[in-house]
């Protein structure tokens, strides 16, 4: 396992992610959610970060194709979605941005609830794997494409609580 982001750089990449979306929304009232268990650690310190009113939402998504091994689109599991989100600004908070697909298929799940505006917050853009048009409004970091782990990010459901971000070599993953 190789390190890619340190503690220290994680600090320092998230604090420059939270600058840009305070100034980005001004004090206005804000509500983060969080897509998927792998968001929880950056969520957790945006919250911290930020100083404006806040509402937290946390969304699963299930692929339609339940049963099957092949995955089907994603669907917001809007019974987990506490609060009305009409009328409000959203920022969609993801872990990693790689073919781009969840956030395309999630944003406009989110858009036909009415919010005000709907923005995107990603811990890591994969370098040279987006499949989509659409890019993330905000980004702590641009990696390379390899296989990352730590801060959130697992790989059969171990390495998620690292404190940092590390690639895992091949032998490591079966590869």
């Amino acid at each position: 396992m190789k390190v890619l982001l340190n503690e220290e750089q994680l600090r320092a990449g998230i604090a420059r992610l939270a600058e840009q979306v305070r100034q980005h929304y001004a004090g206005r009232p804000l509500t983060l959610v969080g897509v998927m268990v792998g968001s929880i650690m950056l969520l957790a310190d945006l919250v911290r970060l930020l100083d404006m009113p806040l509402r937290v939402e946390l969304i699963q998504s299930r692929g339609a194709n339940k049963g099957t091994k092949r995955p089907g689109p994603l669907v917001i599991d809007l019974e987990l979605l506490m609060s009305d989100i009409r009328g409000r600004s959203v920022l969609l908070v993801d872990d990693l941005f790689a073919t781009g697909q969840t956030l395309w298929e999630l944003v406009p799940q989110l858009d036909e609830l009415g919010p005000a505006s709907v923005r995107t917050a990603v811990l890591l853009r994969k370098q040279g794997r987006q499949q989509v048009s659409l890019q993330p409004d905000f980004v702590a970091f641009d990696i390379s494409d390899v296989f990352v782990v730590g801060y959130g990010l697992d790989y059969n459901d171990r390495y998620r609580n690292l404190p940092y971000i590390a690639e895992l070599e091949p032998q490591e993953t079966g590869g």
